[in-house]
């Protein structure tokens, strides 16, 4: 993209309107270029587009890389300025109802056919969303610069304002380039890797920046919306929109998180939501200067009061600095209780709280209430509903753990540890995991009453370890808050002994709810079903396990559900992108049917990332297209890296993208609640099954191919990539030098990098010829009645052709010159390009259009926008790579690795995902 020339004299920034983004890019372009020319003024025809950087310095590569990384994330925050205001010219000229994918919107399509509001009541009731935020080595920026992107997103919406002058708009303009140049002298790049405390400082920053804020604001949206669409419905929405965390809590194939760790991120989640509503209740406290003269205090509140002033060793100190004003005398009460929790939790010495502190997050919920109540039964509604009750609903959403903490572990450390126990009282070597013995064993373990708290420590370190998290379980649901943690995920779940041993575990480690460890275990075990072979396992395994008694009587204390976790991203891995998709909707359709069979709903986890092949996908249309009946309003997925900062960085973005997931669980649910819920297609899942096996195998050839571990190592920045000190997790599980062992994340980051992207759409050109191969011309007006009317099949032809948008094969060529195996390169290439072509030539054929995505004009001019600046940065990572593989000066290599690591974050930047 090349930009004209600024003129020298001075700038003042018009107003931001409209519906496109030309003016906030225009703007924000200048505010670069001012910068650019300030610091390095050779680089300015760089970026104008009007300028190579190769051949540059490996110092003045590194620059021009920065500066284009710092072009993509403004462009970024230019398009999510703008969509905000496409949504509100929507809203004005239209109405809330045509905002697409609103509560409103879903609400008047449910009213108009004939869903009562008993249903929809009873279905809110029930309803249950957490987005779950994971610490997966994703995110390429730092929180330090996070906050700077923020400030220039808040500069946008000012200029969006006509009430300042064209002096103050000057000032704005100042404001923004002060903001960019920060971001300028700011290293981008991780000088280390971060530990896991930096990664949960990470997630809350998003908290305390818009999610304590918006979400209370989101769930008064879809109330404001019920009223609407079903005139006189006065419901207050259960809190049923949570966020769950990995982060302090994922062990998996992660030795840096421990339960020591897991302990310190629990009370800094605390920390973070206590200190929020210590703000709020003193924000209170200084507005509700209400005298009791004007407004006479009732009975029932008078108590309350005179009960929170009791607490207080200085009670009638309180009473007396604020005379005549009762309501600011109580907040000021939950203040001084607020802030003897947070000293309890901050265990500093010489901090002695003063009074009495909060047992849990029910405590305080309920004096909100008792203020919201005194102030309506004073004749003051209004300043109840306004004022005390978000802050209510903030409580009631965050608690005090803010999130709900998931613990995850795999099955090779939780088998180790239970062969421990097993040590305990056998002699020799444990019977087989797969061995009927081995399942007698933990049925016999888990049927015994536990006499007194087991004797630990004589088990091996590693055993020690993994039971000491289950114990901190069971220390913490009591102490700090009982949702402090969400569930146990086991990754790597292969039968049903495998969970059946988790169990075990918390029974040993006092997790469950009766001393003698045989009846409940408060903490949910969620199985994670990864591979294909896994997925189609799991409805034998799920109809097992819901057989066994403490996993039915634990189910339904939980609310009737099992959950069960899919993966997405190794699924893709192991079997190709159609493959994958289709297994787990076959999954999710049968898991279903398994769960409705035991009287046992199962609740799906969707463990998806932030790319296409992981999973990512338009947040509506990827639930619309799950099977039917598979949510019934209960729905949890993973958000990760770059995807929770896109999502949740600034406030409108993070209000519309919350509202976007819950209205989408919620038609979803409204859909399975009325009558007729469309059966399954039989001819449609044939066809499935056919494309599906075809395009694995394809996938399958690529995959075992001897030569494939030498060209990928080689013809992409594979091993650089872990020189980025993204996450503190490391690349592969078991650390072995594997395809199998290696993490689908970094796995999708390298295709994705070396212009290939093969997880998003190899196999499925090869699987739509065979299909029409067999079938011919009735296969192909199947393919396209399909492409009308599955919402799956449509979702992943949709997402197919966006990613082969993104694929460069004369830049492909370029990286596989890095290989220097001419063999491997000659067939690994010869397969791929080969794949791609079909794959672009049965894509258009299926749609019937012309070019690749021509559905998404929006997509296609948004990736126009970047291009040329990401091809020539792809060109330049090969020869980086190149000379940084060959450099063997210290010094040297050293400026070659920033202008490396660098053009790899631009790359991920400009694309908008890594894995």
């Amino acid at each position: 993209m090349i930009h004209t020339p600024i003129p020298e004299s001075p700038f003042v920034p018009p107003l931001i309107t409209g519906t496109d983004d030309r003016v906030a890019l225009d703007v924000l372009f200048r505010s670069l270029v001012d910068v650019c020319r300030r610091h390095q003024p050779e680089l300015e025809a760089v970026l104008r587009g009007q300028a190579d950087i190769a051949g540059l310095s490996p110092e003045l590569t590194a620059r021009a890389l920065q500066v284009r990384g710092i072009w993509f994330q403004l462009i970024a925050i230019a398009e999510q300025n703008t969509a905000m205001r496409r949504r509100r010219h929507v809203e004005r000229e239209a109405g809330r109802d045509r905002l697409k994918n609103s509560f409103s919107a879903v609400l008047a399509r449910a009213a108009a056919r004939g869903v009562p509001a008993e249903t929809v009541h009873a279905l809110l009731a029930s309803l249950r969303v957490r987005p779950t935020l994971t610490a997966h080595p994703t995110e390429a920026k730092r929180v330090t610069v996070l906050e700077k992107f923020r400030r220039i997103y808040l500069i946008l919406k000012e200029l969006e304002m006509p009430r300042w002058t064209e002096r103050e708009r000057q000032a704005l303009m100042d404001d923004l380039r002060d903001e960019i140049e920060l971001v300028w002298m700011t290293g981008e790049l991780h000088l280390e890797k971060p530990t896991v405390d930096r990664e949960v400082a990470w997630g809350l920053h998003f908290f305390d920046e818009t999610l304590f804020e918006m979400l209370p604001e989101t769930l008064a949206s879809l109330e404001e919306a019920l009223g609407s669409a079903y005139p006189g419905a006065q419901v207050e929405v259960p809190a049923f929109f949570q966020f769950g965390s990995w982060i302090g809590g994922d062990r998996d194939g992660n030795p840096f998180v421990t339960a020591e760790v897991t302990r310190r991120t629990l009370r800094q989640n605390a920390l973070a939501s206590l200190r929020r509503y210590r703000d709020r209740i003193d924000g209170l406290a200084r507005t509700l200067s209400i005298s009791a003269r004007a407004l006479p205090v009732t009975g029932g509140f008078a108590a309350a009061l005179e009960g929170q002033l009791a607490l207080q060793p200085d009670g009638g100190r309180i009473a007396r600095r604020n005379p005549g004003e009762p309501y600011r005398q109580f907040l000021t009460c939950l203040s001084r209780r607020l802030a003897a929790t947070i000293t309890g939790l901050e265990d500093e010495p010489g901090q002695d709280p003063t009074g009495p502190g909060y047992a849990d997050a029910d405590a305080l919920i309920a004096d909100l209430r008792a203020l919201e109540e005194g102030l309506s039964a004073a004749g003051c509604p209004p300043l109840a509903a306004n004022r005390v009750r978000p802050v209510r609903r903030m409580v009631e959403i965050f608690r005090f753990s803010t999130v709900r903490l998931d613990i995850r572990e795999n099955t090779t450390r939780t088998t180790r540890a239970l062969q421990a126990l097993w040590h305990r009282t056998h002699q020799g070597e444990p019977p087989d995991v797969d061995a009927p013995a081995w399942t007698q064993w933990l049925e016999a373990e888990l049927a015994r009453p536990l006499d007194d708290p087991p004797d630990l420590s004589g088990l091996p370190e590693e055993a020690q370890e993994t039971l000491a998290t289950f114990r901190l379980v069971a220390e913490m649901r009591g102490s700090l808050d009982r949702e402090a943690f969400g569930a146990f995920v086991l990754s790597m779940t292969h039968s049903v002994p495998d969970i059946l041993g988790v169990y075990l575990l918390a029974k040993t480690a006092g997790v469950f709810l009766d001393a003698a460890g045989t009846e409940i275990c408060p903490l949910p075990i969620v199985p994670l079903f990864e591979t294909i072979d896994d997925l189609r396992a799991a409805p034998a395994i799920m109809r097992a396990l819901l057989k066994v008694p403490v996993v039915r009587r634990s189910a339904r204390q939980q609310g009737g559900v099992q959950e069960v976790m899919i993966g997405y991203s190794d699924s893709n891995k192991d079997g190709g992108f159609v493959a994958s998709n289709w297994e787990l909707a076959k999954a999710q359709r049968l898991l279903t049917q398994v769960g409705e069979q035991a009287g046992i709903g199962i609740a799906f986890f969707h463990g998806r990332g932030g790319s296409v092949s992981r999973g990512g996908a338009p947040t509506a249309r990827a639930i619309a297209a799950q099977p039917p009946g598979s949510i019934r309003g209960r729905f949890r997925t993973t958000e990760q890296g770059e995807v929770v900062s896109f999502k949740y960085a600034n406030r409108g973005t993070a209000a519309y993208q919350m509202e976007l997931l819950a209205s989408a669980v919620l038609a979803h649910a409204l859909d399975g609640a009325a009558p007729g819920i469309p059966a399954a297609n039989p001819e449609f899942d044939d066809a499935m099954e056919a494309l599906s096996g075809a395009s694995r195998a394809a996938y399958a050839r690529l995959l075992t191919h001897p030569d494939l571990v030498t060209y990928f190592g080689a013809a992409s920045p594979l091993d650089e990539i872990a020189l980025l000190n993204i996450g503190s997790r490391p690349a592969r599980r078991f650390g072995a030098r594997s395809l199998a062992d290696l993490r689908a994340i970094p796995w999708v980051f390298a295709w994705s990098q070396n212009r290939h992207g093969i997880t998003g759409w190899y196999g499925v050109g090869s699987g739509l010829k065979s299909l029409l191969d067999v079938r011919g011309e009735a296969g192909g007006a199947l393919l396209r009645r399909m492409f009308s009317e599955s919402p799956l099949f449509r979702l992943i032809m949709d997402e197919v052709e966006k990613t082969l948008l993104t694929v460069d094969l004369d830049i492909a060529r370029d990286f596989a010159g890095l290989c220097p195996d001419e063999g491997a390169r000659g067939t690994v290439l010869a397969m791929i390009e080969a794949e791609y072509r079909l794959t672009c030539a049965m894509a258009l054929a299926v749609s019937g259009d012309r070019t690749l995505a021509e559905r998404f004009p929006l997509y296609r001019g948004r990736l126009a926008e970047r291009l040329p600046v990401l091809n020539q940065v792809s060109r330049e990572q090969v020869n980086l790579l190149r000379r940084f593989r060959a450099e063997t000066d210290e010094t040297a290599r050293e400026a070659l690795k920033s202008a490396l690591l660098l053009s790899i974050n631009c790359v991920a930047t400009g694309f908008g995902a890594t894995g």
